[in-house]
């Protein structure tokens, strides 16, 4: 194999593919990336952890075409610091690839292509269009909802459903027991008959990090098992979780009668203030609400106490709830607009946040006991 390609071109292909390969393999092969330059001048770059796999396919001039894996991480980092706009050549054979641009000459040991894993998709009969900021859109909203507990590793995903209620719509929802995110959007055609499936939270930050760099639609397709992104110059494979997310509609709440309307950013820069002096263990912030008035407060036994008080629109019973406010600034974060509905109940019971009734983003935040 013999090609020769842009220091940037280059550099942008791996930086997208090696962030696939994890840091410690006990499978050497894992830990590199496939280099495949081919007659039609381009060079197909491919990495996978065997869940989760990357293909891109970037220019270059090819003089002779094959294939070879090499470790990724290495070859990034050289690709990084070479020169700016340096011409990179490649070339391997023999158990080593050589690499050179300008006076800087590399080698590294290869392994062969036929060693490395490829995922088989098998038949992927769902497929559907949606445009790259509306994925975007779905990814912020609820990714960091998504539960990182290993022992339930049913929630730590995205779940993705369609559903008619009335019309049809395509929903996701990311939960950790604590709080729930859900956005709901109208269902792109072709996605009637979609499997409930649960993105993994690796797929799901490596597909956020290539939407940065699409305009346009991202093509998703789908089977029970396995998902795939077409973004264009990159197709990026996923396994699904295994598993049965929970009935998460149970637990949005229908009935809070007391509604508190108030400025995000106000509420936020409150929150944030005062938890300034929280604990790293409970992090609990008490919210008061009285007639239009909210007070903030958090006392720390280490740290003293801290208040202050939020303008805002509530006309319900006065009382007292506590929210852990690292959970309560990553919802209010999401919200836009100049003022949020917050549906509370009593001091024990879920909330509900959102926009307005019209959103398409809800939030439901489990009290604390302060």
């Amino acid at each position: 194999m013999k090609a020769t390609i842009e220091r940037a071109t280059l550099l942008k292909g791996l930086s997208h593919v090696q962030s696939v390969v994890e840091r410690r393999n006990t499978i050497p092969i894992l830990s590199n990336v496939l280099i495949e330059a081919t007659a039609d001048g381009g060079l197909k770059l491919m990495a996978t952890d065997l869940d989760l796999q990357i293909n891109e396919t970037v220019a270059a001039a090819v003089d002779q075409p094959g294939a070879t894996t090499v470790s990724a991480h290495t070859l990034f980092d050289i690709a990084r610091k070479l020169p700016e706009g340096s011409q990179v050549s490649l070339a391997a054979a023999d158990g080593k690839m050589t690499i050179m641009a300008g006076r800087a000459k590399f080698q590294l040991g290869t392994l062969p292509r036929d060693d490395f894993p490829v995922i088989a998709e098998g038949e992927l009969p769902v497929s559907f269009e949606l445009p790259a900021e509306t994925l975007k859109q779905i990814i912020d909203k609820t990714r960091f909802a998504i539960s990182t507990e290993e022992t339930r590793y049913y929630l730590n995903g995205i779940f993705w459903h369609v559903s008619d209620d009335p019309l049809p719509v395509l929903k996701a929802a990311a939960t950790d027991g604590h709080r729930l995110a859900r956005v709901t959007m109208p269902r792109p055609d072709g996605a009637e008959g979609m499997p409930d499936v649960i993105i993994p939270r690796k797929c799901v930050a490596e597909l956020r990090k290539l939407l940065d760099e699409i305009d346009g639609s991202v093509g998703v397709s789908l089977s029970p098992t396995k998902i795939r992104f077409d973004l264009g110059q990159a197709l990026l494979t996923s396994k699904l979780i295994d598993g049965t997310f929970p009935d998460y509609s149970r637990v949005i709440p229908t009935g809070n009668d007391k509604i508190l309307r108030i400025d995000p950013r106000s509420f936020e820069e409150g929150v944030d203030r005062v938890s300034t002096i929280a604990t790293e263990k409970t992090r609990a912030v008490k919210m008061a609400l009285d007639r239009d008035k909210i007070t903030l407060s958090v006392t720390s036994p280490e740290n003293g106490t801290a208040a202050e008080e939020v303008p805002g629109d509530y006309a319900a019973m006065p009382f007292e709830i506590g929210f852990n406010s690292r959970y309560l600034l990553d919802i209010l974060g999401q919200l836009e607009g100049d003022t949020i509905e917050v549906h509370l109940a009593d001091a024990a019971a879920p909330t509900l946040i959102r926009e307005n009734d019209k959103s398409s983003a809800l939030y439901v935040l489990m009290p604390m006991r302060v």
